[in-house]
């Protein structure tokens, strides 16, 4: 999944506005974020395997610290940490939602994902394998994007132009890139998947916080 993640990021920020939505974006992607920079480092591992899924080529073989039940759980629960760390006049329930946002991560996956997901160390894998219905899984990584920005959208209101279709066309261009991840040719290697998903995963940071900055809350 990929767009998808997204959308508990909306509804959290829906939910407690205290809680930049950029933090959320950061949040929702930080499993993948770490995974992108372990897979550089060469510590964790995945192989390009066209075919092995109907949406993508990724054998996601080797990824017990971060995409493991216990990594997602330490993930979240450092990120709820740190997040009370550096905004201590924010209640614990804001970090609680910053972790939450982190663990949704992994359930979001365990939907899509071939069984590679791994409840101890390197075994015990699971996954329910939607990846495998091309149709059903874009129109979900759909429906959770724009049903989180309709939740969004219900509780601030627009103070220019930007503000008021900014997070639709966000929304729009994630769907051109979801549909071309699912649809269109392998990367060329591992690297230059994790590399590019890094890429995406803060440039989407920096255009929220920039979009964010063109709405108020009702």
């Amino acid at each position: 999944m990929f767009i998808g993640h997204y959308g508990p990021s909306f509804a959290c920020k829906a939910w407690k506005p205290v809680v930049p939505l950029w933090v959320l974006f950061v949040a929702v992607q930080l499993v993948d974020i770490v995974w992108a920079v372990l897979v550089l480092l060469g510590i964790e591992k995945v192989r390009i395997v066209p075919g092995i899924t109907a949406t993508n080529p990724f054998d996601l073989y080797y990824m017990p610290f971060t995409h493991s039940l216990p990594g997602a759980i330490f993930w979240a629960v450092g990120a709820a940490a740190v997040y009370r760390a550096v905004a201590p006049a924010q209640k614990w329930t804001a970090a609680v939602i910053v972790g939450g946002a982190v663990f949704s991560h992994w359930v979001l996956d365990l939907v899509v994902h071939r069984p590679d997901l791994p409840l101890y160390d390197d075994a015990y894998k699971v996954g329910f394998g939607l990846w495998n219905y091309p149709a059903v899984a874009f129109l979900l990584e759909i429906a959770l994007l724009f049903g989180g920005i309709a939740f969004y959208l219900r509780v601030t209101e627009p103070i220019d132009v930007i503000g008021r279709y900014g997070m639709t066309v966000l929304g729009l261009f994630a769907v051109v890139l979801q549909a071309y991840v699912f649809f269109g040719p392998p990367p060329v290697s591992d690297t230059a998947f994790a590399l590019t998903a890094l890429v995406l995963y803060f440039a989407f940071a920096v255009l929220v916080y920039w979009l964010e900055g063109k709405r108020s809350s009702i």
